[in-house]
C-alpha cells in the first residue's frame, strides 16, 4: 500500500493505542525508498476521518475542566488536556501526509515523521497519566485543533499557515508557563511532567519549523507574500487570537523571521 494510503488507514483508526502503533510502524517502514508522487485522493475518501474514540467527551474550550496544577485531580486534568492535544496532533500530521496531492516527496516524509513523534509524545503523556491513576478519556477535551484542520482541508497553503505555524506554535508559548506552575507544585509527578514537556517542546520547535518551511515554499511557488498572505488567511479562517507572552526564542528557532515576530502583536 502507498505510504500515504497507509496514513489514511491510520488516520481512520479510532483506538488510540492502535493509531499510535500504526503511525510509528508507518514511519519505521518508510526507509529510503522513493515515494510515488502519483495522486492518491479519490471521491469520498474522507469518510471516517478522523477516527477518534468515544471518549473523551468533546466540549467547547470554555467547558473543559479547570486544570489547576495544585491538586492531584487538577494535575491529572492538565496532563489529560496535553495528551488530548497530542492525540489530535497525530491526526493532524497523518492528515497532512494523506490529504494534499501534488507536493514534493519531502513534504510527505516530513509529516509522516511528525506523526511518529506526536505518537511518541502521546505515549509518554498517557503513561504518565496512568501513573496518576487516570487514562485518556477520563476528562473532557475540545476540538480546536481539528476544527482548523476542517477549515483548511481544501487549501494546503492555509493548512501550513494556520495549523503548525499558528495553533501548534501556541504550544511553544504555553509550555514554559505550564512548566513554571508545575515546578512551583514540586511534587514528583509534577517534576516528571516538566521533563516530558521539555522533550515535547524540543520536538515541537522542529514541527513548527517544518510548517514554516512548507508555508514559505508554497508562497514562493504561488507568488504570495508570506506576511501579508498570512494576515489574510488568519482573518479569513477566524484563527484564534494570539496572546502574549510569546516564546520569542523558540519561535525564532522554529524559523519565524524578525518581521513575523514583530507582527504577532498586530494580529
Amino acid at each position: 500500500m502507498h505510504p500515504r494510503l497507509s496514513a489514511l488507514a491510520a488516520l481512520r483508526l479510532t483506538d488510540p493505542e492502535q493509531k499510535v502503533a500504526a503511525a510509528r510502524a508507518l514511519f519505521a517502514q518508510l526507509g529510503d525508498q522513493p515515494l510515488s508522487l502519483q495522486p492518491v485522493r479519490t471521491s469520498g475518501d474522507d469518510a471516517g476521518v478522523p477516527g477518534r474514540p468515544e471518549r473523551p467527551l468533546r466540549v467547547s474550550a470554555t467547558a473543559v475542566e479547570k486544570r489547576s496544577p495544585f491538586t492531584p485531580e487538577g494535575r491529572a486534568a492538565l496532563i489529560h488536556s496535553i495528551c488530548h492535544i497530542e492525540f489530535n496532533a497525530i491526526n493532524l500530521a497523518l492528515d497532512a501526509a494523506w490529504r494534499f496531492d501534488g507536493m514534493p516527496e519531502d513534504f510527505y516524509r516530513d509529516w509522516l515523521r511528525i506523526a511518529d513523534e506526536e505518537a511518541q509524545h502521546f505515549t509518554l503523556l498517557h503513561t504518565h497519566l496512568q501513573g496518576m491513576g487516570h487514562r485518556y478519556g477520563d476528562f473532557t477535551g475540545h476540538d480546536g485543533l481539528w476544527s482548523m484542520c476542517e477549515k483548511t482541508r481544501d487549501d494546503v497553503v492555509a493548512r501550513m499557515a494556520l495549523v503548525p505555524r499558528t495553533l501548534e506554535a501556541r504550544g511553544l508559548d504555553a509550555t514554559p508557563l505550564i512548566q513554571a506552575k508545575l515546578r512551583r507544585v514540586n511534587t514528583p509527578d509534577a517534576i516528571e511532567a516538566c521533563a516530558i514537556l521539555d522533550l515535547i517542546l524540543r520536538d515541537e520547535v522542529g514541527h513548527v519549523a517544518i510548517g514554516n518551511r512548507w508555508y514559505r515554499w508554497l508562497c514562493e511557488r504561488d507568488g504570495l507574500d508570506p506576511v501579508s498572505h498570512y494576515r489574510e488567511l488568519y482573518r479569513r479562517h477566524e484563527a484564534p487570537r494570539l496572546k502574549a507572552p510569546f516564546n520569542l526564542d523558540a519561535r525564532a528557532r522554529a524559523g519565524f523571521t524578525d518581521e513575523e515576530l514583530r507582527a504577532l502583536s498586530e494580529l
